[in-house]
């Protein structure tokens, strides 16, 4: 993919490809990880980018943020959704549910343009996508799921 594709169009693009989308969510449910900012520091490091420590260290920031106050929440309504409830007509769950994931969504994409606008402009050779993500994933958490990250690294686009 092209070193001048914007972060959602990339992000898009990447978690379509096989395995991609059970890596991430694997990373985020039993790893804690968000998957936003993995796929931000994939691209930084596909697209020739390098952010800095503290650009890092913003960027968790703005993910646990938009995590906190937006994401989880919506996630966790919609998770709760899916399952079937008897006082609930399921036509009318599911379309609550449907405009539930919808805004999350939503939220990805605004934390994605947010971790764009903080990121170093492209450069001329791409780095280790594998490298990228374990600096993210250390910054983000205490545990380093190296096993999901290198999986992740393996079955993002070149």
């Amino acid at each position: 993919m092209s070193s001048d594709i914007g972060l959602w169009d990339w992000a898009v693009r990447a978690y379509a490809f096989e395995g991609v989308s059970e890596a991430c969510l694997h990373l985020q449910d039993a790893a804690g990880q968000n998957v936003p900012l993995l796929l931000w520091a994939a691209w930084t490091a596909r697209t020739g980018r390098a952010p800095d420590e503290d650009a890092i260290e913003a960027a968790c920031d703005i993910a646990r943020a938009w995590q906190d106050a937006a994401i989880a929440p919506l996630r966790a309504v919609r998770r709760t959704l899916k399952g079937r409830n008897p006082d609930l007509e399921d036509a009318d769950r599911e379309a609550v549910r449907a405009q539930v994931k919808a805004v999350e969504l939503e939220a990805e994409r605004r934390l994605l343009m947010a971790l764009e606008a903080l990121s170093p402009p492209a450069g001329l050779t791409p780095r280790p996508v594998q490298d990228a993500l374990v600096t993210v994933a250390r910054q983000w958490s205490a545990m380093t799921p190296r096993p999901g990250l290198v999986q992740l690294a393996e079955r993002l686009p070149a």
